[in-house]
């Protein structure tokens, strides 16, 4: 568990964004699992959930120009490109990159906590929002005005750790129903709550949302880059 007090958003430098990694893997999450595609992985994060697999995107990364990150990824020859963090938001101008994304061509998905602002994101982007549930330890920083901006082809993502994890989902649901289009994903958390559990709870409440198993972990485990 992070025990280290959150780190600021990252300074901004004009036209510049700071990167952790981009990368050329297989999608391992949200509809568009299975699918190759390039990561940008952005540094910063202002969240410090339990269970976060990516912590070393915290901190250092390095600067790099919006032309230069889309020659990196326009490289791997692929057309979906997913960013993600971190938390991708923390830094501004993040917005102005996936606009350029879009503007190249690219199927371009944003991975976000759901803690800043989405109203700015292009309509283009098929946004993949986390809702924090009590067992991450960052449920206060949930923005629920962003419950309202997702629409088509957007995906509500919970990750659930435990019984009460569930319980506490399917309230939210139920209290915050979401667009009819948008896809409501639910996670087990990887090495805390059995997949085949979270199915048959699922199943037995007869909740109408979709099961999501990190496929990349099951390839790769936790490797960094993967």
């Amino acid at each position: 568990m992070i025990t280290e007090s959150p780190s600021p958003r990252v300074e901004q430098r004009a036209e510049q964004l700071k990167i952790t990694e981009i990368f050329h893997s297989i999608q391992g999450e949200a509809d568009a699992v299975g699918w190759p595609t390039v990561f940008v992985r952005l540094t910063g994060c202002p969240l410090r959930c339990t269970y976060c697999d990516t912590e070393y995107a915290f901190h250092g990364g390095r600067w790099m120009s919006f032309d230069e990150i889309l020659e990196e990824v326009s490289g791997y020859a692929t057309r979906r490109v997913c960013v993600t963090g971190g938390e991708p938001l923390a830094q501004k101008r993040c917005i102005e990159l996936l606009k350029r994304l879009c503007d190249a061509g690219h199927e371009v998905s944003l991975e976000t906590s759901g803690a800043v602002d989405l109203a700015p994101v292009d309509q283009r982007v098929r946004k993949v929002m986390d809702l924090k549930t009590p067992a991450s330890g960052e449920v206060q920083r949930n923005r629920l005005e962003n419950l309202a901006l997702l629409g088509s082809g957007d995906q509500l993502k919970f990750v659930i750790c435990n019984r009460d994890d569930f319980e506490w989902a399917c309230r939210q649901l139920e209290e915050r129903p979401p667009a009819e289009e948008v896809q409501v994903l639910f996670s087990p958390s990887y090495g805390e709550l059995e997949p085949r559990l979270l199915a048959e709870w699922i199943l037995a409440d007869r909740i109408e949302v979709r099961l999501q198993l990190q496929v990349h972990k099951y390839l790769w485990g936790s490797e960094p880059g993967r």
